[in-house]
């Protein structure tokens, strides 16, 4: 990987703005696209996925249809991103996540036609009369030049893994499981008859498909938690049971759910070359001058990608302050814990963190422990350090504005959201 993580955003960073008269047009017109996005989206879906089954089948996670969730997170992206241009404001985060989630998916430039093409059918028949040529068209731009940038950006993703757009896809050996827990399950992959897999970037991940019983292709993200350079990979796959929440019926997830049945020593899956952009590139590399003190922040199985960059940075014996802070349930609910203090411990100056909501008094350790939610307080911010959080929603809208608070730039904060993103993080 010779491409610079600088290099690649600043594909990002200046988007073709708006003529003046559609930024006119979209200021006025974004609280009523904004207002009826709940109606628009699943005119959508409904109608791409009728028109193309293939893409329900194959690329969209049917659980978070079932849900709404993906619908409410596309469309927010480019109501943000219609927000961002007119009011001048960096897209780069935002789309860089979107891009690199687009590259583990093999997404390619044609698919931005057929989006695009469901989704104005889909405004013109919610709205009807109120959609005037002119505010077609004003949409129509941005829509286009959000998908501009996305393209180039996607292409540089894919040259950098020097292969053709969306040829994304590998085939994997799971050559060790550990079940870690009833619901948590640690696999390591090795490439096939004994080669490596591809190296990648502490704190990416691989999208895992596995081909279900009705011949469906579902396609589900796991951060990679060991060091590169191995030629192996360790996901940690927590399952997904089918509950109710916030009223809702949430199906179980069909890829965790295959993945903890039958993802056996010897059993072969799909997997796609490593993207992502929460990184420690954007921290320094190794005992470079520029490296600066990094954070690292996480609830629930997000420990995953702090794993791997914890294992990357005691690998190279990286001598930078490191605090680690993680919060979970309780100690069982605790995964990987022995393995990020023992990783953790070999490194010149680091420190751990955690919080327990129960059980925090029955368990000495890794470092120090705190009952509760993650409290900021209780901890001393290194100068000038990179916070990468990741977990879920929740804990990303409540951590973020904390960090904020405590003085740490908005653009020394990195996020992964083990979620559809909303964008409100």
């Amino acid at each position: 990987m010779t491409t610079s993580l600088t290099t690649l955003e600043s594909i990002l960073a200046h988007p073709r703005e708006l003529s003046e008269e559609h930024a006119a047009v979209v200021r006025a017109t974004l609280p009523v696209i904004g207002a009826h996005i709940d109606e628009i989206t699943p005119v959508f879906y409904r109608t791409m996925f009728a028109d193309n089954p293939e893409l329900l089948r194959d690329t969209f996670n049917r659980g978070n249809q079932k849900l709404g969730a993906q619908q409410r997170a596309l469309a927010a992206s480019i109501a943000t991103f219609a927000s961002l241009l007119v009011d001048g404001r960096s897209p780069v985060d935002m789309l860089s996540r979107i891009g690199h989630k687009h590259a583990s998916l093999g997404i390619t430039p044609d698919q931005y036609q057929v989006v695009h093409d469901y989704l104005f059918g889909a405004i013109v028949e919610v709205l009807g009369e109120a959609i005037t040529p002119e505010v077609a068209a004003a949409w129509d731009e941005v829509y286009w030049i959000m998908a501009a940038v996305l393209v180039d950006f996607e292409k540089a993703l894919y040259a950098e893994a020097q292969v053709e757009p969306g040829d994304v896809f590998r085939t994997a050996t799971v050559i060790s499981r550990e079940d870690v827990t009833d619901s948590v399950t640690v696999i390591t992959l090795g490439g096939p008859d004994g080669e490596p897999l591809p190296d990648f970037r502490p704190g990416q991940y691989t999208s895992v498909g596995v081909v279900l019983p009705d011949g469906a292709r579902q396609l589900r993200q796991y951060s990679l938690s060991t060091a590169p350079g191995e030629g192996t990979w360790r996901i940690g796959v927590r399952r997904v049971d089918a509950e109710v929440r916030g009223g809702l019926g949430c199906p179980a997830g069909e890829v965790s759910g295959w993945l903890h049945a039958h993802a056996e020593v010897g059993t072969t899956i799909q997997v796609t070359l490593p993207f992502g952009d929460l990184v420690l590139d954007a921290a320094g590399i190794g005992r470079d001058q520029d490296a600066a003190p990094v954070v690292l922040c996480s609830a629930g199985i997000g420990i995953t990608p702090m794993l791997g960059m914890v294992a990357h940075l005691s690998a190279t014996e990286d001598t930078r302050r490191v605090l680690v802070l993680h919060a979970d349930r309780s100690p069982a609910d605790h995964v990987l814990a022995e393995e990020v203090a023992g990783e953790s411990s070999l490194l010149a100056d680091a420190e751990v963190h955690t919080w327990y909501e129960q059980g925090a008094d029955t368990v000495a350790g890794p470092g120090a422990v705190h009952p509760g939610f993650m409290d900021l307080a209780a901890v001393e911010l290194p100068e000038g350090a990179h916070v990468f959080l990741c977990g879920s929603t929740g804990f990303l809208q409540s951590l973020r504005p904390r960090f904020l608070e405590a003085g740490v730039p908005a653009e020394r904060l990195h996020a992964e959201l083990f979620a559809p993103n909303d964008w409100l993080v």
